[in-house]
């Protein structure tokens, strides 16, 4: 909603916002408590898409817009602010391979080098935060 009204641009040009975090519960508050994601529903359903794949592509095209309007931010600081993130799939999150593959999916659809990658923490330990990472931060 931020986005589409502009107000996310004001938050970063006057209170100084230099950062941006999303997740599942923020992205389903969102298109629940408002009309603005209908069309897009309403198109991906029409063609067949199921719901775990418009809540990525309405995730997606949000994070990647965002990622463009704090772009200015990260490059006048050389990378250290203006990062917009988005979490891997928690249900994905207790298998390594699965996990990354996911979170290259993700760097690959939103395509904006002031991305930030969450994978949700699980028990036990785990090298896929380690696995993740250095592909990520590669690409520019």
């Amino acid at each position: 909603m931020r986005l589409v009204s502009g107000s996310l641009a004001g938050l970063i040009r006057d209170p100084h916002v230099v950062g941006v975090t999303s997740n599942p519960t923020i992205f389903a508050t969102a298109i629940a408590g408002s009309d603005l994601y209908d069309e897009q529903i309403r198109d991906l359903a029409a063609r067949g898409v199921g719901v775990d794949e418009v809540v990525r592509m309405i995730t997606t095209f949000d994070v990647r817009w965002a990622c463009h309007v704090l772009r200015p931010v990260y490059d006048a600081t050389d990378g250290v602010d203006g990062r917009v993130s988005i979490e891997v799939d928690a249900r994905l999150a207790r298998d390594t391979g699965t996990a990354v593959a996911e979170a290259g999916a993700l760097w690959w659809l939103v395509d904006r080098s002031n991305l930030f990658i969450k994978i949700p923490a699980t028990e036990g330990p785990s090298p896929r935060s380690r696995r993740a990472w250095p592909s990520a931060s590669a690409s520019t």
